[in-house]
Order: structure tokens, then C-alpha cells, then sequence
């Protein structure tokens, strides 16, 4: 059975979310502070952390930070009542999977718990590292290769190339690419996802990536 990790110290919604989980043929797990929650997600146990940021002992940041210091594949949905959007980009730039803002529907908390949890699905290699030609990349280490050769990339960078190794030869838009990456929208117009995509083609060869007019990018 999967198991689901709430690390929640409000009572009231963490029922709400176990009841509604366990209903849906989930496993679940509760920990009402952070020291306990880093234990349990830690132990070896769980296959996705839905994580609080605001927790007694040890706020949900810390958490995360000290899980992607042990594991970076576990998924791991951040939940939060605050609006700041510098609140959500440091959960991204920490390595949440997800952001979910507070109050919340549990239908959009269960479709995004199945969206993850297929994230790393039985297609996942048991080793951790995805191979597409002779690029690698290790999602425990987070290190990349190109042809044995080390490239150094930023937490962005990485969380962009690992949604195209994910899909080779798929053709990812930027509206896709917005969601999954930065997990929030972006004014229309912006044009950040073309830049990282540059950023990625000046380390992997330029043309690992390919643009498709009209739609978006793809790993060839």
C-alpha cells in the first residue's frame, strides 16, 4: 500500500486530509511537528510528505532542506496559508515537488498526490539515475553528465532537465514546463522558460533540445 506522510499541526485539517486520503486506499502517516515529521520521512517508509511550513520544532523549510540532503526523489507537496510568492519560490528553490495554498479543496490535494506519486512511478529506475544517449543524470546526487563529463547546474536548471529526461522526445510546452518547474504562474509574456532552456543547450550541446514552433521544447 502507499504511504502518505502528513506532517500537520492543525488537528482539524490534518483529519481532514487523513480521512479523505485513507478513503481514497492510501496509507497515511501524521506527525504534528517538524522534528517528528523529519524522523518519519527519513525513515525509509513513506512515498510522498505532505509538509506544513509553518510547524512547532523545526519549520516545514528545514524539513525539506534536510530531507533533499538524504533523498531527492521522495515527493514531497508543501502546504501553506502563506500568499507571499517569495514563500513559494524558496519552497521550489528547496526542492518541494509541489505547493499547495491553504484553504484547499481535497479533490485538487488528491489529483496532485496521484500526480506525483506517478512522477516517480514504476518507470523509475532503481538506481536513481536517468540515461537518455550519453547524458546522465542522478537524482540522488544531482550530478549530470555529458558524455562522462561533470556539468555543474543550478536547482532550477537540474528541476528543468529532469522534466525532460522524464518525457524524451515528448514535447513539453512552457505552460507545462511553468507548472511543473516553478509550480506557479508567471506574468503572461514571460519568457523565463526560453532562457533556461538556453542555459540548459549551452551545457548539454545545442541540439539536445529541441524547439517544435508553435508548441514548446523536446529532449532528442
Amino acid at each position: 500500500m502507499t504511504r502518505v506522510l502528513v506532517v500537520e499541526d492543525e488537528a482539524r485539517i490534518s483529519r481532514f486530509v487523513e480521512k479523505g486520503l485513507r478513503a481514497a486506499g492510501y496509507g497515511v502517516v501524521v506527525a504534528t511537528d517538524g522534528n517528528e515529521g523529519l524522523a518519519l520521512a527519513t525513515g525509509g517508509d513513506v512515498d510522498l510528505v505532505l509538509l506544513d511550513v509553518g510547524l512547532p520544532g523545526m519549520d516545514g523549510f528545514e524539513v525539506l532542506r534536510r530531507i533533499r540532503a538524504r533523498d531527492a526523489t521522495l515527493p514531497v507537496i508543501m502546504l501553506t496559508a502563506r500568499t507571499g510568492v517569495a514563500d513559494t519560490v524558496l519552497g521550489f528553490d528547496e526542492g518541494a515537488s509541489d505547493y499547495i495554498p491553504k484553504p484547499f479543496r481535497f479533490d485538487e490535494l488528491l489529483a496532485r498526490v496521484r500526480a506525483r506519486l506517478k512522477d516517480v512511478g514504476p518507470g523509475e529506475p532503481e538506481s536513481g539515475v536517468l540515461r537518455r544517449g550519453d547524458l546522465e543524470l542522478d537524482l540522488r546526487t544531482r550530478r549530470v553528465s555529458v558524455a562522462g563529463r561533470p556539468v555543474d547546474l543550478s536547482a532550477r536548471e537540474f528541476a528543468l532537465a529532469e522534466e525532460f529526461f522524464r518525457h524524451p522526445d515528448q514535447v513539453l510546452s512552457r505552460e507545462q514546463l511553468l507548472s511543473r518547474v516553478w509550480g506557479y504562474d508567471y506574468e503572461p509574456g514571460s519568457n523565463v522558460v526560453d532562457v533556461y532552456v538556453r542555459y540548459l543547450r549551452a551545457k548539454f550541446g545545442p541540439d539536445r533540445i529541441e524547439t517544435v514552433r508553435g508548441m514548446g521544447y523536446r529532449l532528442v
